[in-house]
């Protein structure tokens, strides 16, 4: 292996191998529960010839490649073997090019989010995927992942603003995928098989994005329920009165009250539920929707309703539920964030099941999500040191997602499959899925050197 790092300096690829160095790149913030096993090497590529470079070599000496970006991934998705060189993309960050005729941007991997985001305004465009952690999220990431956010019930995910990825194959070939134009159905999508596949395909290098003009406005509603059934057919009531929010958030009591703990800014922890509610347009549209808004939410029984003034206080609410994460990590030493999705008509019996079988287990649990399109996330409080907590949350996550695929949804949103996951996606898909998936990675990879054991 020595022999192997020092053929790999010989790249003229700035490189870690000291153990110290190498060690924080062996997970992501998956819950630690195996044992730790660093990379080979962590290798920093400045261009696409790097990698191609990298990947060469890894193909030519029986070694595997683990592209890796902020590693804010929940599910292992960029966790390495003895055998990987984990390719941090941290140098390749450059915004290469935005198009506001064509409304279009085109990045680098580690490009965060939130600089695509700000770059763009600035144009009076607008870029919608929205992480809640879009500060440190990457391009890369997001793609590997096609991440959503609070946003995706009115604007879609990742997957639906990605029209051209340059991409390094297994073979060290240079494939790109599409197109920089807005339509284009010549051929296989190519750049949706890649969009979602976790870095199982190949090294994303380069992505186009398309852009759409900035709305004029928004304005948050941060409203009460009672109960969580009256919150969730909220929901379904601002949906059928023909409101077209941007964001339907819901957020439990105990989420409620453990942000306030952590970050105080005035939220109500007396209530079973809140639905954190962003619309966004024109100023007459915006007058218009929020009358309807107010009334749909009247009668649907929330005991409180709070509006947003500016654009400040539209931040402030934000930043409280932004800080949901963090929050729970100051219950216990461990957090695990998952991620089930299901219709909106199934949303309370999923969150009653999630209750029932924290109760079962006697775990904490809050739990929030993503409304409009279902995706529910129950952050669990974990002390994985307690091996009887780690089993029963091992159990409890099964549940999880037993119920989720019972009610009619499936295991991920937006958080991807990775290693965690890996046991349990035949409860969401038939083997003639799987069968064909495998062959396309097999087509692919051939030599399963491109982020293994992750997915399958």
């Amino acid at each position: 292996m020595q022999k192997l790092i020092s053929e790999i300096k010989k790249l003229n690829i700035k490189t870690l191998d000291k153990k110290e160095d190498i060690y924080p790149y062996a997970f992501d913030t998956a819950p630690l529960k195996d044992k730790i096993t660093p990379p080979l090497c962590v290798c920093f590529p400045k261009s696409i010839e790097d990698v191609q470079k990298l990947v060469n070599f890894a193909r030519e000496n029986g070694l595997n490649i683990v592209p890796r970006g902020a590693a804010t991934c929940h599910t292992s998705g960029c966790k390495p073997n003895e055998k990987s060189i984990v390719l941090h993309m941290s140098l390749m960050d450059k915004i290469i090019d935005i198009n506001k005729e064509d409304l279009t941007i085109k990045v680098q991997p580690y490009v965060t989010i939130k600089k695509i985001q700000e770059e763009t305004a600035k144009l009076g465009l607008f870029f919608p995927p929205d992480p809640s952690n879009l500060a440190v999220s990457t391009a890369g990431g997001a793609v590997a992942l096609s991440s959503g956010g609070p946003r995706t019930f009115k604007y879609g995910t990742t997957k639906d603003y990605v029209i051209n990825l340059k991409v390094v194959l297994a073979t060290g070939e240079i494939l790109e995928t599409g197109s920089n134009v807005a339509k284009n159905v010549t051929g296989y999508n190519l750049t949706q098989l890649f969009v979602g596949s976790e870095g199982t395909l190949g090294v994303v290098c380069e992505i186009t994005f398309k852009l759409i003009p900035a709305p004029e406005k928004r304005l948050v509603t941060l409203c009460y329920f009672d109960t969580l059934k009256e919150a969730a057919q909220g929901v379904n009531n601002v949906i059928n009165a023909l409101i077209v929010p941007s964001t339907l958030d819901l957020l439990d009591k105990n989420t409620l009250t453990t942000i306030e703990k952590y970050n105080p800014t005035g939220l109500l922890c007396d209530k079973e539920a809140a639905l954190l509610i962003e619309i966004d347009g024109s100023d007459a549209k915006i007058k218009e929707d929020n009358e309807k808004l107010y009334a749909v939410l009247q009668k649907s029984n929330a005991t409180k309703i709070i509006q947003s003034e500016n654009e400040e206080e539209n931040e402030k609410i934000w930043k409280a539920r932004r800080s949901s994460y963090a929050a729970v990590t100051k219950l216990k030493p461990n957090v695990a964030t998952e991620d089930v999705v299901v219709n909106r008509s199934k949303i309370v019996p999923l969150i009653e099941g999630i209750q029932g079988i924290c109760k079962k287990y006697n775990l904490t649990v809050c739990i929030m999500g993503h409304a409009g399109d279902g995706n529910i996330h129950p952050n669990f409080a974990l002390d994985l040191s307690d091996k009887d907590e780690m089993e029963r949350f091992e159990k409890a996550k099964e549940e999880l997602f037993r119920l989720a695929v019972n009610l009619g949804g499936s295991l991920s949103g937006e958080h991807g499959i990775g290693s965690e996951k890996k046991p349990y996606l035949e409860f969401a898909l038939k083997p003639e899925a799987i069968k064909y998936m495998e062959l396309i990675k097999k087509l692919f990879d051939p030599d399963n050197i491109m982020n293994p054991n992750k997915m399958f």
